[in-house]
């Protein structure tokens, strides 16, 4: 389960959490933009792990992670420190360096996994599409519009990142094909 790291999420499920990195690249920019150089440094960190995980087809050796993870503890290491001799102290940088110090794993968890993404923002463009319609039109008149336009949207989603000519496809579903088998074929 890829989410932001609200503190009531690992309540929610006994699945293995992961955090998403887009919205510590967001939270970063806002705490560079106050002049605190380790959220630099750490954005520059991500975005190179992100890249050397890519190069390496989605997952790093052992040993590599581990150097990463050196790098990571010592950059959140130094920012403590920085952050906690600062006059006023600057409590939610220094929470937000914290958290990912606590949630290290979590936050680093990419790098081992093959399956687990940089970043939770492809789920967030998917359901992007119902608050579009909601703001548009107000509201779905029934709750089953919503279900059913959901259901629709998952199903393109899917059909998309499989490589699915999606109105062929949704034409065969309409005739009674499954989407396994769609999926399935080449």
């Amino acid at each position: 389960m890829m989410h932001d790291g609200f503190g009531t999420y690992p309540k929610y499920t006994q699945a293995t959490h992961a955090l998403c990195h887009a919205h510590h690249l967001r939270e970063l920019k806002g705490f560079i933009e106050q002049g605190h150089t380790w959220a630099s440094r750490m954005t520059t960190f991500l975005l190179a792990a992100k890249q050397a995980v890519e190069a390496h087809h989605g997952t790093l050796s052992e040993k590599e992670a581990k150097r990463w993870e050196r790098v990571y503890g010592r950059i959140l290491e130094r920012a403590q420190h920085r952050l906690e001799t600062m006059t006023p102290l600057p409590k939610k940088a220094l929470a937000f360096v914290r958290r990912l110090q606590k949630r290290k794993e979590e936050a680093l968890r990419f790098l081992r996994e093959v399956h687990v993404p940089f970043d939770n923002n492809q789920a967030e463009r998917d359901l992007r599409m119902v608050k579009v319609k909601e703001n548009i039109s107000g509201t779905f008149r029934e709750e089953t519009f919503a279900q059913s336009f959901c259901i629709t949207r998952s199903i393109v989603s899917t059909l998309t990142k499989h490589e699915k000519n999606v109105w062929d496809s949704l034409c065969l579903l309409l005739t009674g094909d499954t989407l396994d088998r769609i999926l399935s074929t080449t």
